[in-house]
């Protein structure tokens, strides 16, 4: 049972860590002890239990992703990255561009296109114009393996959410694109929205 102080999400190097927070001020001990009763001791708010389901989701749908990805020596988040860069290919885009679009924030984006370029998954290059930009591009090698994991992604999301209907899953993505618009960088719209 949580306790009587309210948590937090804050997001860390990827991972939702909870932190501990006590109420605001203004709140007074009887709108606490009222929502309190509300919601039964288990969750301090609507809020929380929404956002704890949420994580919790996520951490099994994500051991799932994980296996998937594993077999292939990739992290989701590269996988996202050859994605982005075939649906643009035979053209390149500009890293900062290809980091705007990945559907969670890459920390360390050098990094992760450097294992990558290693692989021969993906090239970079500076263009003689303006070289402070960098222009990534998927190579062969790299759709090749795309065209490898495209079945075996579509059974890991088959296993994810396949027990769900087609209604459903939309009812979901609309309340999810809901919950996350407020939150959203207007200048550079995820590729999950519309």
């Amino acid at each position: 049972m949580l306790s009587r102080r309210l948590l937090s999400g804050q997001l860390f190097g990827g991972a939702v860590i909870l932190t501990g927070m006590n109420p605001p001020p203004s709140q007074s001990t009887a709108a606490v002890d009222s929502a309190k009763a509300v919601r039964g001791g288990k969750f301090d708010s609507p809020e929380q239990e929404v956002f704890l389901n949420l994580w919790r989701t996520y951490d099994r749908l994500k051991l799932l992703e994980d296996d998937t990805f594993g077999r292939f020596n990739l992290s989701a988040q590269q996988y996202n990255a050859l994605r982005i860069l075939r649906s643009v290919h035979p053209g390149s885009m500009p890293t900062l561009a290809l980091g705007t679009r990945l559907i969670s924030r890459a920390p360390d984006m050098t990094r992760m296109l450097d294992k990558l370029e290693q692989r021969e998954l993906l090239f970079r290059e500076r263009k003689p114009k303006n070289r402070r930009v960098v222009e990534v591009s998927i190579t062969a090698k790299g759709l090749a393996l795309l065209d490898e994991l495209d079945e075996p992604v579509r059974e890991c999301h088959r296993r994810q959410l396949g027990h769900l209907s087609r209604t459903a899953m939309r009812d979901l993505s609309k309340l999810l694109r809901a919950a996350r618009e407020p939150h959203e960088d207007p200048d550079n719209p995820s590729i999950v929205d519309p």
